[in-house]
């Protein structure tokens, strides 16, 4: 039998990359995002590609997306947990409250929802489980100067992760997070110009392929269901992180 995924924020960077793979290794893939055209370029046309324009934080849209994506499909595998998006660095005290609500409305709330929604489809499918991965970032573990939305949400992907995996074990819904560190895309691309360091010195950081982390993903869903990575950080070995520096 084919497996499926639902990836979000598929439209481009991370999402589009592990799409890709996901797709090249047979793979019948969701795509959800709230941009048509940038989903469509991303399936390219491809038969398993099913494109589904949709907000995360909408619990309607979250819902009718995975509906049709289960209709075309008959079950749910995996979920990529992946949409995502950040705010300008600034203190807290100069941080937007419209840019904290959309940073926990996408980021948070979003991974809620599209995690409710498979969950609960995992649960009443026969055979009944499957597998829910959540982004979580390097940001989950320390934040970059000025990003307290950001790197809240994060953490608190963290706390999703561990409760689903707990609250998944009856049904056989495993749940593990994948710890992103500088993969090269359009996001990133200004790191390797410079970016704000803790010492207030700007500083370009290493880098690597976005391939990489599209294959650890890969890595992540094809386990068998009585096996799973329940953390995995991926990053480019050079930047800011271990050791502080």
């Amino acid at each position: 039998m084919t497996k499926t995924i639902i990836i979000t924020g598929a439209g481009r960077g991370i999402g589009a990359a592990t799409a890709t793979a996901f797709l090249d290794a047979g793979y019948r893939v969701g795509l959800i995002g709230r941009n048509g055209d940038t989903l469509a370029a991303t399936a390219d046309g491809h038969p398993n590609a099913l494109v589904l324009p949709c907000d995360v934080g909408v619990p309607e849209e979250v819902e009718a997306s995975f509906g049709k994506a289960v209709a075309a499909w008959g079950r749910l595998d995996v979920l990529f947990n992946n949409a995502g998006r950040g705010s300008p660095a600034r203190t807290i005290d100069e941080t937007d409250i419209d840019d904290w609500l959309d940073v926990v409305r996408i980021n948070l709330t979003g991974s809620f929802l599209c995690a409710r929604t498979a969950f609960g489809i995992m649960r009443t499918q026969t055979p009944q489980g499957g597998r829910i991965i959540n982004n979580g970032s390097i940001s989950a573990h320390v934040p970059r100067p000025g990003s307290s939305p950001y790197t809240s949400t994060k953490h608190g992907i963290t706390g999703l992760t561990r409760t689903l995996s707990l609250d998944g074990r009856p049904f056989d819904i495993v749940c593990g997070q994948i710890d992103i560190g500088n993969a090269l895309t359009e996001m990133a691309m200004p790191m390797t110009k410079g970016v704000p360091q803790p010492d207030g010195s700007i500083r370009a950081e290493a880098t690597m392929d976005v391939a990489h982390v599209a294959s650890s993903v890969l890595h992540m869903a094809e386990m068998p269901l009585d096996a799973n990575v329940q953390f995995m950080t991926v990053m480019a070995p050079k930047m800011p992180f271990i050791g502080r520096g």
